[in-house]
């Protein structure tokens, strides 16, 4: 009898509905190997590994976008006046990235279309910059490309486009370095999947540069009572004069 009844429920079951599709894989996933990179006192510079990976389907050219937090910038112009060079010029600049590297796996001419780099801002000849010239003989071009050449010298843009290495032909990986005079503050990390001169997938993840410790006390301490610390240091200054004098006095 049970089975006789097992059978007839079986027979009036409704028919099992179609599985539903399994969720399509993203064709690019990217991460850091850490989010957070520490200043401390004897802070030299850092790399920070970034690795991800591609649909094969896809194909395609991966470029990774690293942009420090934008802040206004003072650029002067020097001209030389009877034998002696004096500030002829100054311009701000009001939304320069304070740190910004490029890596991708081909030069970047060859992976899109400078209207598609200039759209992403990809590159530094795509950077958008807001420059307010304050002279009357004032040349763009001449301040913007100032402004890139000293971020070059103190290491905060790169001066070329870094290498991103495969392995095999999903998995990708690039090291970004930061040096030991990196600003603070929130960094975007911005990685592209780029095929046929079209974006085709992004992803962005953020990295938080911060100092900690004692260093970071005395940051936190000049930035929220500067004129307190003016004080404190002239008074350090003045006391460490006067000791010496006793020292070579005696």
């Amino acid at each position: 009898m049970l089975r006789v009844l097992a059978l007839a429920g079986l027979l009036f079951l409704p028919a099992a509905t179609p599985c539903a599709p399994a969720r399509a894989a993203e064709p690019l996933v990217a991460d850091l190997s850490r989010h957070l990179v520490a200043i401390t006192t004897g802070f030299a510079g850092t790399d920070v590994l970034l690795f991800g990976a591609v649909d094969e389907v896809e194909g395609g050219d991966v470029v990774v976008v690293v942009r420090g937090p934008n802040r206004s910038e003072i650029v002067r112009r020097k001209a030389r006046t009877v034998g002696i060079w004096m500030n002829s010029g100054v311009a701000e600049v009001s939304n320069a990235p304070s740190f910004y590297r490029v890596a991708s796996t081909r030069p970047l001419p060859e992976v899109a279309p400078s209207s598609v780099l200039e759209q992403h801002q990809i590159g530094l000849d795509s950077l958008d910059f807001d420059i307010h010239p304050r002279d009357r003989d004032a040349n763009v071009a001449e301040y913007r490309q100032a402004l890139v050449r000293l971020k070059q010298v103190q290491g905060l843009y790169g001066d070329r486009v870094h290498d991103i290495g495969f392995l095999g032909n999903r998995l990708f990986r690039t090291d970004v370095h930061f040096p030991a005079n990196v600003p603070v503050g929130t960094y975007l990390v911005e990685v592209y999947l780029i095929a046929k001169g079209e974006v085709i997938s992004a992803q962005t993840t953020p990295l938080v540069i911060s100092k900690i410790g004692l260093g970071a006390d005395l940051y936190d301490f000049a930035h929220q009572q500067a004129a307190l610390y003016g004080i404190i240091a002239i008074i350090l200054a003045a006391s460490a004069g006067w000791a010496a004098a006793v020292a070579f006095r005696k």
